[in-house]
């Protein structure tokens, strides 16, 4: 502990907690055959459809590969359409997969809510917000350095 700043203590628990939070929402998921990444790409799709895969990879955390092979499940059960346009290939969501989202998103989120509402009061929840917000803008300029 002696060795670790204030900022790698952070760093770390923030990590612990979002692994653990994952593991937990997988759980939570399982009852709905759906995990928390491809959650979370459906829920990216549905705000922002006909969206290109490219624009997808940007907005969620999946790798490239990872996205090509999420993206061919979903479209096999069902729940995303690919479309050419000409040169363009767009993703978008079929009936079935608004049908679900429209049951998971208010159980997903009051579950994830929960992880604050339990410990945090509204003015916690919103100075938590406001701090990892202004640090998490900062670490997309922050640039690695030098080797």
């Amino acid at each position: 502990m002696r060795n670790n700043t204030i900022g790698s203590l952070i760093w770390l628990r923030l990590v612990r907690f979002t692994n653990q939070s994952n593991q937990m929402s997988n759980e939570f998921l399982k009852r709905f055959d759906l995990t928390t990444a491809q959650f979370d790409t459906l829920m990216q799709i549905r705000i922002y459809q006909p969206l290109t895969q490219m624009e997808l990879a940007e907005k969620v955390t999946v790798t490239q590969g990872g996205i090509s092979r999420m993206l061919a499940r979903l479209e096999k059960e069902g729940y995303i359409v690919r479309k050419q346009d000409w040169k363009t290939k767009t993703i978008s969501l079929t009936a079935k997969a608004e049908a679900v989202l429209n049951q998971v998103m208010p159980e997903q989120l009051a579950f994830q809510t929960s992880f604050f509402d339990e410990v945090l009061n509204d003015e916690e929840q919103k100075t938590l917000y406001t701090l990892i917000t202004r640090v998490h803008k900062h670490s997309q300029k922050k640039e690695l350095p030098p080797e």
